[in-house]
């Protein structure tokens, strides 16, 4: 039977770089956004679509992992047929009438 794991697990290091990363950017954008020297409703619009864009990414993000879950639990489950189906397979068994 296959012991390959079942998801690949990320480093602490890389999901820190990632939290900082998100953190820095989202920061530096609102920052830009709130110095901007343009009239209130133009930062208003500009906050919202960048909460949008936000929200969104994270909502893809949640739409590939649950992708790439449901490929990686169906070739799990036909991955143990085959390996069952293979257990049981005698080539040198003679079946009698």
């Amino acid at each position: 039977m296959s012991t390959t794991p079942l998801r690949p697990a990320t480093t602490s290091a890389f999901f820190v770089q990632s939290a900082l990363s998100f953190g820095v950017s989202a920061v530096a954008v609102g920052t830009g956004i709130v110095y901007l020297p343009v009239d209130a409703w133009v930062r208003a619009f500009l906050t919202l679509g960048l909460l949008y864009v936000i929200t969104s990414a994270f909502t893809l993000a949640k739409c590939v992992r649950d992708r790439q879950d449901e490929t990686t639990v169906s070739g799990r489950v036909d991955q143990a047929r085959l390996d069952k189906l293979l257990a049981e397979h005698d080539p040198f068994r003679v079946d009698t009438p």
